[in-house]
């Protein structure tokens, strides 16, 4: 009585407690709604685009996508001065703090971005070794980030390694003694240098992830998920609702590195004449002219020996650093007549720039300038948008170590401002250090420039006038006003102490996320229709009970989610959908056995009580080996998925409840001598009644039809796999054009502005949708090379899209989805993914070992799981280029797996558990003859829990949407080849393993 009590007490309180937290849902989404219409009606006042350009569609356009901005901004004024009003019945709370306490919708399911940010060592190592110039350190850190590109291995370890390549007796302790504040001394071990680097680096990353957290804050978005793995050295960010991905990279990759320098300027004669002798140098060595050697005396006089050489090459090679510097600002004469020389020494085009740069890192052109000497780029301050393929080039004047006399962390307070011309700009604040040198440089460089460099880019290099002693700069520049404040917000947060980029990326357009909702929604509503008419058809008036009991569970999971914090995501509407499968499994588990009772003649009140207590070991051995599985894959999972595997095992843990406890206390609340539930129909009456079928008699040709999976499940190998850009690493794009489009025609010409990278191309859905996915420039490290592939990627589509769309339009009504994945993290996730589903099969094994104390149990179970998977990746191999949707191996690929390997020994564990009875009550029975009795007795239960959960796939497979659509087709693949492993794989292995032997441990002794 006292456990029936709790659990009354517990039902009512989660149900009151999740009844609360989701009314702020209802409360938000209403009061949103209500805006929206407020909205909708000042609107009003705009004419409408047919009003305001009569016959004129491309202004009609414009305009209403004027008006669209113009409502989207009403709306969020709206919101923000209703955020302390008090709103729902009885005006019990204000807007922010139910919208704080609403259910989250993940980006899937209302766009934006999500990004995985990689935090760079390289960077704190250089800079704790004081920017050493040592060939071989310099080397070794080089050869250790190439190294880490492919592998799990930390960078500081690798580093070592590289380093004692290089010399094995080599000492690391002399780079880092004056940056170290004595902690290293020239005596130090390397093992000491390397805990040394490893400390540094955890701090880094904890004040990086911190500084990422401020810009975060300072952004501006509603609700953003932040997730950092300092042993991978990787921060996962979820940023609902961005509609700016470019400003979003901007923002959050910006090292915030504020260097002031001095500059080298046309008056400088070193400068002038090391590109004079580097331009002949360089010409010299492109024609193949090389410097004599002094091998013998007799030609040491000789200076160079020309190599043959046509006229036409010698004439493409003349003056090839010259060609590239365009002329830019000229000097001009200041109030006092002297001659101020500009700060840029030329201009440059965008396309020249890796031509430059590869010029300059040649020995042979570097040693030509001063040794203090680095150029970098610089945005040309000029309206003509002729220049906007230009930048212009200066020649910076760098410390002996390669830094500036002037850093940003000397930056007290940064805010958007105006110059003296009226342009945006970014004033700046210096604490009193920085005050002081910033005087120092100045006084020092009375009519020439200092540069301001952010992230090795010069933002600006204004002339000195005067000393300035207050402490006070700006940046000036072509900035829009949220540029400006952007990176005002950047300097303030302060600068990474290890630099991050973005080596995962994906970008969801609300369309595409109303879609995923949608379809969501609809398999949702529809799975819990079917199994809720079933258990009624099925189990008669029983089905009540485990009807109430999915009510409860689907309730509680979702109130669960919502008081907890975590976000619903589009696999965790699957994952609630295959809750409603699995949740009424624990009942028919129940169920089938009340039935057993009832067939033996024993009473209703016997039958309950004998059914439940005799069904509690497999049910708690089914949901112990799937739980199993989830927390693997929530473990291993990023993102979505680990969003799915949140969802089942709430949704697991809350089935043993509602299953078993709360079905148990309605059982009970409702039975007595006069009333009772019934549990047979007339249709279950005569399904598996009596079953009597000789399974273990053709366990040799279920042996020989997986020999035959076996064959093909290592031929899939060779035959290969579509891997999703997850895996592959690379950029995924989903478009929706117009009207259908030919896949080969869009292949083709993506492949001339993709420089022959062919693109896979598949159809989404429709014909008219699309998904490109191309490794172009993946491996491309530069701050634009995202923008730069997309603007490749609209380029190459313009003919199969309407005449006169602009980048802009196609970004945001066209390109419902992207994607990027860097070779890195998806190596890490291809390995996750290999270690997920060994450690799965391995933990299942094990646990099945420790239920059964029988070895043969663990390898019925190994044969029958490693069945299971390769028929799965059978078909995701043999059948990719058949079906009309994508079969992709990604996370949800492995999500499905994973979870297929559970449900398998869900049906299994049922299995072995009769048998187990069985052997305990047929003694003398022959092994062949239990096994046949049990799979017999528990078909029944057998079917009907794969056909709950089939039902469920497959509803979700329909109508769920491109998000869900390859993880439930692998699940559907999974549901039927787990049911018949069960039967054909698992069971007979039992009979052919040491024949003589009982069938576990306890009978054997008796």
């Amino acid at each position: 009585m006292q456990l029936k009590g709790l659990v009354r007490f517990f039902a009512i309180a989660l149900i009151l407690i999740c009844l609360y937290q989701l009314s702020f849902t209802w409360i938000v989404r209403s009061h949103e709604s209500d805006m929206e219409a407020k909205a909708e009606r000042m609107m009003k006042a705009y004419p409408t685009p047919d009003q305001k350009y009569p016959g004129n569609a491309e202004l009609q356009a414009v305009y209403a996508d004027s008006l669209k901005q113009v409502k989207e901004g009403l709306v969020k004024h709206l919101l923000d001065s209703t955020k302390d009003a008090k709103i729902g019945p009885f005006s019990l709370t204000t807007y922010s703090s139910a919208k704080d306490k609403e259910l989250l919708l993940g980006l899937d399911l209302q766009g934006g971005m999500s990004v995985t940010m990689e935090v760079g060592l390289d960077g704190l190592i250089r800079s704790l070794a004081d920017y050493t110039k040592d060939p071989q350190f310099n080397r070794a850190l080089d050869a250790a980030i190439q190294r880490k590109a492919n592998s799990g291995a930390d960078l500081i370890s690798l580093f070592r390694e590289e380093f004692l390549k290089m010399n094995a007796s080599g000492n690391l302790a002399p780079f880092f003694t004056s940056r170290s504040n004595g902690k290293i001394k020239f005596t130090s071990t390397n093992d000491e240098v390397i805990n040394y680097l490893k400390e540094q680096s955890s701090a880094a990353f904890n004040n990086t992830l911190r500084i990422i957290r401020t810009r975060i804050d300072r952004f501006g978005v509603s609700s953003p998920n932040i997730n950092p793995d300092a042993a991978k050295g990787i921060i996962n960010i979820e940023l609902a609702g961005v509609t700016d991905p470019e400003r979003v990279r901007n923002y959050l990759q910006s090292t915030a590195n504020l260097q002031f320098f001095e500059v080298y300027t046309a008056e400088n004669q070193e400068l002038v004449n090391g590109i004079t002798t580097a331009d002949k140098a360089l010409q010299d060595y492109l024609n193949g002219v090389k410097p004599a050697t002094d091998t013998t005396k007799a030609d040491s006089a000789k200076t160079a020996t020309v190599a043959k050489a046509d006229s036409t090459k010698l004439k493409e090679n003349e003056n090839p650093l010259r060609r590239l510097l365009l002329p830019g600002s000229q000097p001009y004469r200041s109030n006092t007549g002297k001659v101020i020389y500009p700060a840029s020494i030329a201009l440059i085009q965008t396309k020249d720039t890796a031509a430059f740069n590869s010029y300059m890192r040649m020995d042979i052109v570097k040693s030509k300038f001063p040794s203090n000497l680095v150029f970098m780029y610089g945005k040309v301050d000029i309206d003509d948008p002729k220049a906007k393929n230009l930048l212009t080039i200066y020649a910076i004047k760098t410390l002996d170590n390669g830094q500036a006399e002037l850093e940003g962390d000397h930056v007290s307070d940064a805010s958007q401002d105006y110059d003296e011309r009226g342009r945006i700009a970014i004033k700046m604040n210096m604490d009193k250090l920085g005050t002081n040198i910033w005087a120092k440089m100045t006084a020092r460089n009375i009519d020439h420039p200092i540069a301001i460099v952010l992230d090795n880019f010069v933002y600006s290099a204004p002339n000195v006038n005067d000393a300035i002693t207050t402490g006070n700069s700006q940046i000036s520049g072509n900035f829009s006003v949220k540029e400006a404040q952007d990176l005002a917000e950047i300097l303030k947060s302060g600068k990474l102490p290890a630099p991050a980029k973005i080596v995962q990326e994906q970008v969801i357009g609300p369309t595409l996320g109303k879609e995923a909702i949608k379809g969501g929604s609809l398999s949702f509503l529809i799975s819990f229709i079917v199994i809720f008419v079933l258990m009624l058809i099925y189990y008669n008036t029983g089905g009540w009970v485990a009807n109430i009991a999915l009510i409860l569970n689907l309730l509680f999971t979702i109130g669960i989610l919502s008081a907890m914090g975590f976000t619903l995501t589009a696999p965790g509407i699957a994952g609630l959908v295959l809750t409603i499968g699995m949740a009424v499994d624990t009942n028919v588990i129940i169920f089938e056995r009340i039935k057993e009772e009832l067939t033996k003649g024993k009473g209703y009140q016997a039958a309950v009580s004998d059914g439940y207590r005799r069904s509690l070991s497999p049910v708690l051995d089914a949901h112990v080996t799937t739980m199993l599985t989830a927390i693997i894959l929530a473990y291993f999972g990023l993102g979505p998925v680990l969003g799915f595997a949140t969802t089942q095992i709430i949704g697991i843990l809350l089935s043993l409840f509602c299953g078993i406890l709360v079905s148990r206390l309605i059982t009970d609340f409702y039975t007595n001598k006069k009333r009772h539930f019934e549990y047979f129909t007339g249709l279950s009456k005569k399904i598996f009644k009596h079953a009597a079928f000789k399974f273990i008699e053709y366990r040799k040709v279920a042996y020989g039809i997986s020999v035959v999976v076996l064959i093909l499940g290592i031929g899939s190998f060779f035959n290969g796999f579509d891997e999703g850009v997850e895996f592959s690493g690379g950029r995924s794009y989903t478009i929706k054009f117009d009207k259908a489009v030919s896949p080969d025609a869009i292949r083709d010409d993506l492949k001339k502005v993709f420089e022959n990278e062919a693109p896979v191309i598949k159809t989404v859905g429709t014909a008219n949708q699309l998904n490109i996915t191309t490794a172009y420039l993946i491996k491309n490290t530069k701050a634009n090379a995202d923008s730069t592939v997309e603007m490749a990627l609209f380029n190459g589509l313009k003919n199969h899209l309407p005449q006169g769309l602009t980048y802009t339009e196609f970004d945001k009504k066209f390109k419902q989805s992207s994607q990027t994945v860097q070779p890195s993290i998806s190596d890490d996730l291809k390995a996750g993914a290999q270690k997920a589903t060994v450690f799965a099969l391995i933990i299942i094994c094990l646990y099945i070992f420790i239920r059964f104390r029988d070895w043969r149990y663990s390898l019925g179970t190994i044969f029958s799981l490693l069945h299971d998977v390769f028929v799965t990746l059978i078909v995701f191999s043999f059948f990719r280029k058949i079906v009309p949707f994508p079969l992709e191996i990604d996370q949800h690929f492995i999500a499905a797996v994973l979870t297929v390997i559970g449900f398998s020994m869900n049906d299994t564990v049922i299995v072995y558990d009769r048998i187990r009875e069985d052997s305990k009550l047929l003694k003398g029975s022959s092994n062949a003859a239990i096994i046949n009795k049990a799979i017999n007795e528990t078909l029944s239960r057998t079917v009907m829990t794969s056909l709950t959960v089939f039902l469920t796939i497959l509803i979700l497979f329909i109508f769920g949407g491109e998000v869900t659509r390859g993880f439930a087709f692998a699940m559907l693949i999974g549901v039927i080849t787990g049911t018949y492993s069960s039967i054909f794989v698992a069971a007979p292995i039992l009979v052919d393993f040491a024949k003589d032997k009982p069938l576990g441990k306890q009978e054997e002794k008796k």
